[in-house]
Order: structure tokens, then C-alpha cells, then sequence
């Protein structure tokens, strides 16, 4: 259904849906459920678990490492063989896990629809699975239920409804019947209610105009459904390095069988059958040792410990690659209500007795001081009377279990029962001295709420609402105990207290009360007339302390907040402003506004925006879509199931844990576990070092390999015989790449990560430094180990055993430097690595010194064989370390 429902009359909606306050007839409700289907969220077309298995092994790198097992086995290397498929079928198995995360979404959705409906067919009221009602259908609503489908308000009875999982509002959406004005959002349709909510108070009776997809939440769920996986920066850029590799081994393998089989050729003339076996082993070797098999490995094992590490600060990671996309985050697009704020509505200021007075305390318990405002002296009588009033004009209830403070019923009220409760007033003590006898319901055209209560022998009305309707049936005011008449002078200083409080974004009541006869009218005309004006409460939905540091470590790791929320402007600017979010210059966007700019438009002013309010899940997903235009990478957290769509389609998707919905916990790709905005600086800091361990395993692994083909290759340019066979060469790559390369990321990162700018998307894990680091380490192994096998002959079984073992302590060398500095290691911050070098060289001498050396063709070596190796190796340790000492220097340097 198309039409704007909000903007039509009651009578003008049903003549519409051609249908009666009397329901559907039978038959009419069949034949309108065959055109419009069933009211539930759909599912889309699953893909077979085999086909999601078989995606996970599309990857260049990963095919690279199947034939890496290939050829393994091919040369007889079964070990090997069995160690590269355990890492690929596990890479696999997390691909695998991570294909569900729209499905589950999807089925989150349609949880939070109603089982059971009550509807009014053939004139009569009858209860009926919710997944049965089409448009037209009239049903009936109470406090407590979930509204079944998107439907028309006909009839309303102090009808509030919790919409903050739809649009992001903090505050229950008070219902009216009344037609609306044309092209106003979601946020702002009073007089309709929408499938998935929830009725906080009050009945009422509805016209169903939308079903199942073509409800708001439908229209999420098909936005989550549209939405494509994204690949993380860290992903993309493995993506790249693979193909890079795959074509360098080939190239390797080629080079490398084509020289020795050349040069044997030109030198004797013909090509033996044994040496060329020889020599396509040797390559074979070389291609399957430059396969850096362990980075599947180390990529895993990194993230998977960050996420365990994140644990332990409330950051739960639903996916892997999550940890690693916020360390190059740069924007986080943040709700405001429950995420930025506690979403517990709090009393802030008080305006009684003419004197202004400051109310400490957040959050729902009831503790807090109350300061007056200059010098005025604090007439707690009076102020007890403005709170007793807030507390018993009331229909919420403030419970404790367990020392967690909670409200049932309206927000708003349970403000009121807290800053109550901060001067010693509990509601049930206060409804046994004031017993309510009666009451007059809020309503849309009174804007007030009246209860009838018992005092001693007499009658009082207390009435709340908003502060100018309350003045306007004001007569008397209450000082210092006295009621005085309410003159003109006093209205305008109330009405400019008022104001000023709502342009600090407060949502402000009015209070007053009245006594009565005994035998009053229970009508707004007798009981809401000639009033004594009591005072004013104005609260707000607080902001996080814990946020304000957040936020300005956000600021120095060099990420930009920007709030996007459902609320109004001047109470998201006003929030923003209190945690520093917002300052002088800032722009801030409505909805509305956003709809009037083109694309063109918004991407040129994208970057300067750091509020948007009143938007609904299209806007959302639309300032995503221009940030990432932008080349950003893009954070968004959430809760309710507005956010869904821009969970989904962000970088990486943050939900709140205590106040978050299904849905959005589903879409997400992190969910704080206690709400707290400050656990995601700790995921940046996380990522950041994440990143920069897989980004150390690969220039160590590539410097470590291209030693071992420069050992090869210039020995067959030279016409030497190979310092390495090819068992050789992958014991070499397992000894070396295994532990101490998985070390590289289980030691912790620098404490001062975040005081730099979050890397560029297209940033490289190979730079230009990292080239010029690979190709000196690789050299200097490489001539190395051939000056250690030439200075002990070339021809001899001595000679290959110094050659394979000074290139191994040439590596392990090599990868001390990466937690070396001037010289030094940390031992504490650096055990892992150590150990693994123990293990290393410990492996190696039980290949030297065990008969496992019969299989390597090596032979035993001396103490004196061992101090030249050292002296050898340790050049590497040296010259990294001089040129590290020589770049800082010269950056220190003025």
C-alpha cells in the first residue's frame, strides 16, 4: 500500500482500505490475504552449507595453498602436506560461519512480530495468529502487547507506544487520531503504529494499512537482505598480495629450473635426467617456500586472540576481520539514545518557590543532592510538594533487583519518581497518605494528565503537562508555602524559565494542584481550572561520563564521531555540545534537510556534518554510502532495529549488548556487552596492532624467503652445487615461519599506536621501506650463507650442513629485530618470541645431532662450526639494528 495514511481523516483511511470500524468479512479477509500474502518478514532463498563450504576456498592465496599440498605430496612431503590443509580447512571453517550473518538478521526481524492479534471481523472481536491479518483489518491494541502490523489510529485512550528499537526516540510516542500534514518521517507519524513496537500505556483501536514486507520493518529486513558482504581493508589487501605471490612463485619455479637446466647444458652439452629431477625439486622447494603458508595462520590466531583480549573489555566480536577493520577506522557513525547516553531519562533542574535549584545524580537511582542556583536559600517544603506532586501524577512504577534500578511505564514518569526518590519519597509510602480516588488521562488536546487523590478529609487534583497549557488553567501560585495570585509578571518569568531549559535540550513539565469539594466533578472543566501553579522538572537522557574520554582519544588516534539519531536537533546538538562533540561553527542535519540535497549536494558537505537528527533507516544508509564514497572506512553503532540496514552495510557494525535488539546484535559485526561506547576505543587500539603483527609476519616472511632463493639461485648462476635440497629448504620454512612467525603476533603492540592516524584503505602491507628492508635482509642472508658454504667447500656434506644451518640462525636473527630496540629486547613484553626461538634452535639441534640427520643428509657439527655460524648470522642482528638507531636519529634531528 502506497498511500499516506497519517495525512488522511479516520473516515477518509477506511473509505481507503474499503472497510468499516466493523471489520472485514470473512470472505473479504481471504480474498485481500491471497492479493498481499501473509504479515510476516520473508526470508530470502538460502544457499546450501556446500556452497557456502566451497566459497571459502575460492581465494587467490588459498589456491595457491592447495597447490602447495599438491605439490607437497608430490615430492614426498606429506608433513608438510597435512600442515598447510589443517590451515586451510580451518581458514575455511571461520569463512564459513560468517556466510549466516544476514540470515540471522533476517530471522531477528521477524521475531519481533506479534504470535497472537485481536480483530474485529463481521462486528465481532476475535483473536487470530498475527501472520493472518491483512490491510484493513481493524484490530484492538493494550499496554504491554506488540503492535502486529503497520496500521491507522481510529479510536485512542491514553495510547503511548515504545518506538525507540524503530526510530531511535528515547521517549514513548504519545498517539492521537487527528490527519497530519503530507511528507513528515516515520519519527513524527503520531496517529499511525508500526509492527515490532511496543504499547507502554493505554488501548486503542487501529485500521491495518500495511503487511508483512511492506511494513517499516519489512522495509529493513529488505534493506539487510540487499545489502553484499563487505571485505575488510585487511582482506582486500591479502587479496592482492596472493595474486602478487602466486605470480612470483610461478615465476621462481620457472626461473630457477630453467637456469640450472641451461647452464648444465652449455657446460657439458646435454641435460641429465637426475640433475634436472634435481633441480625441478629445488624449485618446487623454493616455489612451495615462498608460499608463506603460516599467514592464514597468523591472521587467524591474531584476531582470534584480539577477540579474546576485547572479551575482557565487554567488546564481543561476532566476526574475525571485525578487530582488524576498526584499526584503520576513521569515521564512527554513533547513535545518540542508549549508546552516546544512558537512555534512563534523568530530573536536571527544578524551578520552584521562584528559585531555580540544580538536581545531582544519574541514571534511575535515587541518589542525588539538590543545589539551588545563586544564592537563593532552598525551601525544601516547597520542593517537596513540586516532587510529591511529579511522583503521585504518575502511572509508572521505579523497581530495584538486584541494585539495578528499572522503570516500568512511561520514561518520562519514572524521572519524575526518581528525583522523588532523591528527597526521600517513595511511591507506594506516598500513595498510602495520598490515595488516588480518580483520574482524567492525558490527552493530545489537554496536553495534561489529572489524578483525584484523598487528603485526610479532603479532595486534591494534582495536574501535570506542558508548562504553557498548565499556566493557562493556572490562577494562584504556591511561595514559601503561601498562594499567592499568579500575575502577569509571574507567567513571563516562568514561560522564560521554561524556555531557557528547553534550549538546553531539557523536555520540561509543568506541575499544579488544586483542592476540592467532596462532592467535585470528575471533568477537565471542574478539576483543571482556576489551578495553583507548583513549579516546573526539566530532564533529559544524560550523557555517558565514561564517553567524554572516549571521545577524545578518538580525536588524538585521529577519528572523526559524527552522531546520526532518530531524537530532535537541539537535544542532539545539546548532548553533543555536553561531551564535546559539537562546537561553535559545527552544522548539524534533520532529515528533512537531508532530503532537499542531491547526491551532489551531500557528498560536498559529508565531511563537515557532525549531527544528523530525525532521520530514518534510508538516511542512515545514504550518509554511509557518501562517507565510503569519500574513501572513509566507516564504523556505525546502534541498538534498535532502525539501524539494521546501516549495521549491515558499514565497515564494521557495532550493537549494544543490554539495550540492543536482536536484530541489530545480528547485523553487527561487534556488540559492546555493556553498552559502553569507551570499549570500542580499545577495539581500534586492538585492531591497529593487530594489523601491524600481520604486517611484521609478512615482511618477515618474505625477507626470510627471498634469502633462501638467493642462497639457491646465485649457486646455480655461480656453478656450485645446491647449498640446499629441497627437504632441506622446507624444514627451513617450517622451523623458521612456524613459531617465531606466530610470535610476531602473540607479543603485545606499542602502548603508542594510538596516538597516530588510523592507516589509509589503499594503504599497502608492502611499502616502499618494507621492499627496501626484504631485499637487504634477503641479500645479506643470501651471500651469507653461500660465504659460509664456499669457505667450507662446496662439495662436501659439511658444507651444505653449515649452509642449512646458518641460514635457520640468519632467520631467527632476523625476526629478534622485530621486538628489538637499540640493541635491546624486553624480555617481559617479548617472551613468546623468545621461547620460540629457544624451541627453534632446539629443533634444529635435534635434527643435526639425532639420526633424524641421515634423512636431512647433514652431519653433526662442532663447537668451533658454531661460534663461526654465530659470528656469521649475528651481522644481520647488527646491521638492522645500526639502521634502525641511524633512521631515528635522523627523524629526532632538527
Amino acid at each position: 500500500m502506497s498511500e499516506n495514511y497519517y495525512s488522511l481523516n479516520v473516515k477518509e483511511v477506511l473509505t481507503s482500505l474499503k472497510t468499516s470500524e466493523k471489520g472485514l468479512t470473512k470472505k473479504e479477509a481471504e480474498q485481500r490475504s491471497d492479493k498481499y500474502g501473509i504479515n510476516e518478514i520473508e526470508k530470502r532463498k538460502k544457499i546450501t552449507p556446500l556452497q557456502i563450504f566451497v566459497r571459502q576456498f575460492t581465494s587467490f592465496i588459498v589456491v595457491i595453498l592447495l597447490a602447495a599440498i599438491v605439490i607437497s605430496l608430490l615430492i614426498g612431503e606429506r608433513l608438510d602436506a597435512i600442515v598447510i590443509s589443517i590451515i586451510v580447512v580451518l581458514n575455511g571453517v571461520f569463512g564459513f560461519v560468517q556466510e549466516y550473518k544476514a540470515e540471522k538478521a533476517i530471522e531477528a526481524l521477524r521475531k519481533l512480530t506479534a504470535l497472537k492479534a485481536k480483530v474485529i471481523r463481521n462486528g465481532q472481536e476475535i483473536e487470530i495468529d498475527s501472520k493472518e491479518l491483512v490491510p484493513g483489518d481493524i484490530i484492538l491494541l493494550e499496554t504491554g502487547s506488540k503492535v502486529p502490523a503497520d496500521a491507522r489510529l481510529i479510536q485512542v485512550a491514553a495510547f503511548q507506544v515504545d518506538e525507540a528499537s524503530l526510530t531511535g526516540e528515547s521517549v514513548p510516542s504519545k498517539k492521537v487520531i487527528n490527519s497530519l500534514k503530507e511528507g513528515i518521517q516515520v519519527t513524527d507519524q503520531e496517529n499511525m503504529v508500526f509492527m515490532g513496537t511496543i504499547i507502554t500505556k493505554g488501548h486503542a483501536k487501529a485500521v491495518i494499512t500495511d503487511t508483512g514486507m511492506n511494513t517499516e520493518i519489512g522495509k529493513i529486513a529488505e534493506m539487510v537482505q540487499e545489502v553484499k558482504e563487505k571485505l575488510t581493508p585487511l582482506q582486500e589487501k591479502l587479496k592482492q598480495f596472493g595474486k602478487w605471490l602466486g605470480v612470483v612463485t610461478i615465476g621462481i619455479c620457472a626461473v630457477v629450473f630453467g637456469v640450472g637446466v641451461l647452464r648444465q647444458y652449455l657446460t657439458i652439452g646435454l641435460i641429465e635426467t637426475a640433475y634436472a629431477s634435481e633441480m625441478f625439486l629445488a624449485a618446487v622447494a623454493l616455489a612451495v617456500a615462498a608460499i608463506p603458508e603460516g599467514l592464514p595462520a597468523v591472521v587467524t590466531i591474531s584476531l582470534a586472540l584480539g577477540v579474546k583480549r576485547m572479551a575482557k573489555r565487554n567488546a564481543l566480536i561476532r566476526q574475525l576481520p571485525a578487530v582488524e577493520t576498526l584499526g584503520c577506522t576513521n569515521f564512527i557513525c554513533s547513535d545518540k539514545t542508549g549508546t552516546l547516553t544512558k537512555n534512563e531519562m534523568t530530573v536536571r533542574e527544578i524551578y520552584a518557590n521562584n528559585a531555580l535549584i540544580k538536581v545531582t545524580g544519574e541514571g534511575y537511582g535515587p541518589e542525588g543532592k539538590f543545589i539551588p542556583a545563586g544564592s537563593e536559600v532552598l525551601d525544601t517544603k516547597n520542593i517537596e510538594l513540586l516532587l510529591r506532586l511529579g511522583a503521585l501524577c504518575n502511572d509508572s512504577r521505579l523497581n530495584n533487583n538486584n541494585n539495578r534500578w528499572k522503570i516500568f511505564g512511561d520514561p518520562t514518569e519514572g524521572a519524575l519518581l526518581v528525583s522523588a526518590g532523591k528527597a526521600g519519597f517513595k511511591k507506594k509510602e506516598l500513595e498510602k497518605h495520598f490515595p488516588r480516588i480518580d483520574e482524567i488521562p492525558f490527552d493530545s488536546e489537554r496536553k495534561c494528565m489529572t489524578t483525584i487523590h484523598k487528603i485526610n478529609r479532603e479532595n486534591a487534583a494534582y495536574v501535570k503537562g506542558a508548562p504553557d497549557v498548565i499556566l493557562t488553567k493556572c490562577k494562584y501560585i504556591d511561595i514559601n508555602g503561601k498562594v499567592k495570585k499568579l500575575t502577569g509578571e509571574d507567567k513571563k518569568r516562568i514561560l522564560n524559565i521554561n524556555q531557557d531549559m528547553a534550549n538546553k535540550a531539557l523536555r520540561v513539565l509543568g506541575f499544579a494542584y488544586k483542592p476540592l469539594t467532596e462532592k467535585y466533578k470528575s471533568t477537565p472543566e471542574e478539576a483543571e481550572k482556576d489551578l495553583i501553579f507548583a513549579g516546573l522538572q526539566a530532564m533529559i537522557d544524560p550523557p555517558r561520563e565514561e564517553v567524554k574520554e572516549a571521545i577524545v582519544k578518538c580525536k588524538t588516534a585521529g577519528i572523526e564521531i559524527v552522531v546520526i539519531t532518530g531524537d530532535h536537533k537541539l537535544t542532539a546538538v545539546a548532548i553533543a555540545k555536553e561531551l564535546g562533540l559539537f562546537k561553535e561553527g559545527d552544522k548539524a542535519l534533520s532529515g528533512d534537510e537531508l532530503d532537499n540535497l542531491n547526491d551532489e549536494k551531500l557528498d560536498k558537505i559529508i565531511e563537515d556534518i557532525v549531527i544528523y537528527a530525525r532521520v530514518s533507516p534510508e538516511h542512515k544508509v545514504r550518509i554511509l554510502n557518501a562517507l565510503k564514497k569519500k574513501g572513509h572506512i566507516v564504523a556505525m553503532t546502534g541498538d534498535g532495529v532502525n539501524d539494521a540496514p546501516a549495521l549491515k552495510k558499514s565497515d564494521i557494525g557495532i550493537a549494544m549488548g543490554i539495550t540492543g535488539t536482536d536484530v541489530a546484535k545480528e547485523a553487527s559485526d561487534m556488540v559492546l556487552t555493556d553498552d559502553n561506547f569507551a570499549a570500542i576505543v580499545n577495539a581500534v587500539e586492538e585492531g591497529r596492532g593487530i594489523y601491524n603483527s600481520i604486517k611484521q609476519f609478512v615482511q618477515y616472511t618474505l625477507s626470510s624467503n627471498l634469502g633462501e632463493i638467493v642462497v639457491v639461485f646465485l649457486a646455480i648462476l655461480i656453478g656450485w652445487p645446491l647449498p640446499l635440497i629441497a627437504i632441506q629448504i622446507l624444514w627451513v620454512n617450517l622451523l623458521t615461519d612456524g613459531l617465531p612467525g606466530l610470535a610476531l603476533g602473540l607479543d603485545p603492540f606499542s602502548k603508542d599506536i594510538m596516538k597516530n592516524p588510523p592507516r589509509k584503505r589503499k594503504e599497502n602491507i608492502i611499502s616502499k621501506e618494507v621492499i627496501q628492508n626484504i631485499l637487504t635482509v634477503g641479500f645479506v642472508m643470501g651471500i651469507g650463507t653461500l660465504f659460509m658454504f664456499y669457505s667450507y667447500g662446496v662439495e662436501t656434506d659439511k658444507a651444505r650442513s653449515i649452509a642449512f644451518t646458518t641460514l635457520i640462525m640468519f632467520q631467527l636473527f632476523n625476526v629478534l629485530t622485530y621486538r628489538a630496540k637499540n640493541f635491546k629486547i624486553n624480555i617481559e613484553t617479548s617472551g613468546f618470541l623468545i621461547g620460540s626461538v629457544i624451541i627453534s634452535v632446539l629443533m634444529q639441534l635435534a635434527v643435526l645431532y639425532t639420526p633424524l640427520n641421515v634423512a636431512f643428509k647433514i652431519v653433526p657439527l662442532g663447537l668451533f662450526d658454531w661460534i663461526k655460524i654465530l659470528l656469521v648470522s649475528c651481522t644481520l642482528y647488527i646491521i638492522l639494528e645500526s639502521r634502525k638507531m641511524f633512521m631515528n636519529y635522523r627523524e629526532t634531528k632538527p
